[in-house]
């Protein structure tokens, strides 16, 4: 079964908008361009995973993709997270993908055993796997095997509108909970919580 995970990348000058009373515009522009390098690099670490694919409108995000030799795809028009992440699995689909596994590079704890964790939970079967955040409201990561089977359905209340798509396909859902997977950075309260890791808190 052929792999391929799906990145999604906000604009950098967009990036973590919510941590604006904490970090400068530069800060935050930089933590953007560490999350998606160390994601990259997670993505490396898995050899179930195919291909990687880096969407978005951002060009400085797509020339970082592809100078590791990722595939990319440029967002257009209107900005909609899952429009764009319908447009990359097409791509993704005709390059011959059999699953996808969506990624948002806001997880600074997530590590290679993570991925693992979300591919060997259908262990090859048809489905789908959701790792939900720490607050069980957004889809930290959703794998869909094959690719289509569910419709994307990220935003706010991410989380059970997924494991509804799922039902309604006639899927159980299985669920991955992993620090690595629940602990996204959108807020000063989960920058606060990642202190505990002081670590993962370089930002190049």
């Amino acid at each position: 079964m052929t792999i391929w995970a799906i990145v999604p990348v906000k604009p950098f000058t967009l990036a973590k908008s919510r941590l604006a009373s904490i970090f400068t515009p530069q800060q935050r522009k930089d933590l953007g361009r560490w999350l998606l390098t160390r994601t990259l690099d997670v993505l490396a670490e898995v050899p179930e995973i195919a291909r990687t694919l880096v969407v978005s409108r951002d060009s400085a995000a797509l020339a970082m993709a592809r100078k590791r030799k990722v595939y990319t795809v440029t967002e257009s028009g209107v900005p909609n997270l899952n429009a764009a992440l319908e447009r990359a699995t097409e791509v993704a689909r005709s390059f011959g993908a059999h699953a996808i596994l969506v990624l948002p590079t806001d997880l600074p704890q997530l590590a290679a055993q993570d991925v693992q964790q979300i591919l060997k939970a259908r262990n090859g079967e048809a489905g789908v796997v959701i790792a939900p955040d720490r607050h069980e409201r957004g889809t930290n990561a959703l794998f869909v095997n094959p690719p289509g089977h569910v419709a994307y359905g990220f935003g706010e209340g991410s989380f059970q509108r997924h494991l509804c798509y799922a039902r309604e396909a006639g899927l159980q859902p299985r669920i991955v909970r992993t620090a690595g997977l629940s602990c996204d950075l959108d807020t000063p309260d989960d920058w606060a919580l990642l202190q505990t890791a002081p670590t993962l808190l370089q930002v190049a």
